[in-house]
């Protein structure tokens, strides 16, 4: 990779600040990467890259700090693109184990990706709007135990197990999932507990005590509905300064975090032509956090994303490095078990 002396400094000054949180001086500079230049050279270079708005001075230091669009355009044209090989190792080895679903895969890469560089992973599934349900499948375990699987045609499972209630049969719940297959087949995922509603009258000419039925089957399309997103790392985030000193900005990005819609409103917000992108400085009023996120396929008509939540500072080359590989073995994942994925309850 060829730069131009002030791409050069720009990298060093982005790079330096990721690693230490500590604004950047042309001393600094010099001491640390040990460049051949006076300092006088070293200042014109940042005072014209501040002018250029892709640094920026704090209110409390006389140093430099990258502004959100000196990251952008070291994402783009400046990062190595290496993967830290212990990352690569750890993915790896969870890659290798070909006796997991792939929704197993994806939790435990998510898990790994998150504590090797201190963000939050979030997995988003399908969108709901876009998905419908497939078939409601039902499998005794004993006769007061029977659990329900809800399928869509993405490809998302849900199990749910109830403990019967003594008065209802099993050959009435057989009866009542009859009912649901027939009413609710290809119903967009998002109309499911409206559509479940309309149908309480309908059951209780299958089912006796149809009430407790009823409340069990809408808990869990409610939550077959809404249960899109898996969230990991969250405690990562008291490794960072920017959080663990301000508790301002630490409860701002939990307040984003806890809110699915919000999350899936930023996420609608970043889609973009290329299967990565980025959000940084400008995530639903929080200023210090930057969001990169990654498509992953893993069927021939199911799309999720992956998406790294941390601190404007954080390690972008790492973090798109890390979700770039996951995204291309996943694909190879998927594709070397023949297109099959043993769904289970998320």
């Amino acid at each position: 990779m060829s730069l131009t002396r002030s791409e050069m400094i720009l990298k060093m000054i982005v790079e330096y600040f990721i690693k230490t949180a500590e604004p950047v001086g042309s001393h600094t500079l010099i001491e640390e990467y040990n460049l051949p230049y006076s300092s006088a050279t070293i200042r014109n270079e940042m005072s014209a890259l501040e002018k250029m708005g892709y640094i920026e001075k704090p209110h409390t230091s006389a140093g430099r700090v990258p502004s959100s669009k000196g990251y952008e355009y070291y994402c783009q044209h400046l990062r190595d693109k290496e993967l830290n090989e212990s990352i690569r190792y750890s993915l790896q080895s969870v890659l290798d184990s070909k006796v997991q679903s792939v929704e197993e895969v994806i939790k435990r890469s998510c898990e790994i990706i998150s504590h090797m560089t201190n963000l939050v992973s979030i997995i988003m599934g399908p969108d709901e709007n876009a998905e419908h349900l497939a078939s409601v499948q039902l499998i005794p375990i004993n006769e007061n135990t029977i659990t329900a699987i809800f399928v869509t045609d993405k490809g998302y499972v849900q199990n749910k197990t109830f403990i019967l209630d003594e008065n209802v049969k099993q050959d009435e719940i057989v009866k009542c999932v009859q009912l649901l297959n027939d009413r609710l087949k290809g119903t967009p995922v998002s109309e499911l507990v409206e559509k479940m509603e309309s149908l309480k009258p309908v059951l209780s000419d299958y089912i006796v005590s149809h009430d407790v039925v009823y409340q069990a089957i809408l808990e869990s399309l409610l939550r077959f509905a809404g249960d899109r997103l898996s969230l990991y790392g969250r405690n990562e985030l008291f490794n960072h300064p920017e959080f663990k000193n301000d508790t301002e900005a630490l409860m701002r990005v939990m307040r984003l975090l806890d809110d699915a819609s919000l999350l899936r409103k930023v996420d609608y917000q970043l889609e973009s032509n290329s299967d990565t992108a980025i959000n940084i400085g400008d995530v639903e009023g929080n200023p210090d956090v930057a969001i990169v996120k990654t498509k992953i396929k893993i069927g021939p008509d199911s799309e999720n994303t992956i998406t790294l939540v941390g601190p404007k500072r954080m390690d972008y080359d790492k973090a798109l490095s890390a979700l770039e590989y996951l995204s291309q073995e996943l694909e190879k994942y998927f594709n070397d078990k023949g297109g099959q994925s043993d769904g289970g309850e998320n």
